[in-house]
């Protein structure tokens, strides 16, 4: 995890491995900390998502992303590599699902390297959030 209050960044990188029992739980708590954050920017790194089973993605459409859309958020960012079909796929459904609430922009970006770039741009803050994300 990466908190740039300047940004209003907050950034995820699942790092349970192929382990998903505590993805409820995880989404959860994700919620509670980016609304006391009054986070403005999400960037989630799906690549470290193992596959999302169809209960979770149920799960995500009928409890998460209703809750999601009610963030202050400008941007929600997701790093997803075009060979991860089935999270890609699961999350164009949760997407499309919330469409007509959403009030951020979405961006999808192959890798996080890329989406911290793109945001960080003319900001002077890239340096800062690789460096800080490197040492974790």
């Amino acid at each position: 995890m990466q908190h740039d209050e300047v940004l209003g960044l907050l950034r995820l990188e699942w790092v349970s491995g192929a382990a998903t029992h505590t993805l409820r739980a995880s989404a959860t708590q994700l919620l509670a900390l980016a609304r006391e954050r009054a986070v403005r920017v999400l960037l989630l790194d799906m690549n470290s998502v193992p596959n999302i089973s169809l209960e979770d993605e149920w799960w995500l459409g009928a409890h998460w992303m209703p809750e999601i859309v009610r963030l202050p958020l400008a941007h929600l960012i997701l790093a997803i590599d075009s060979t991860r079909l089935h999270n890609q796929l699961a999350i164009d459904a949760l997407h499309d699902l919330i469409k007509p609430a959403i009030r951020f922009e979405s961006h999808y970006f192959d890798d996080t390297t890329s989406a911290v770039q793109w945001l960080a741009e003319g900001s002077g803050r890239l340096p800062a959030l690789q460096a800080e994300w490197l040492a974790r």
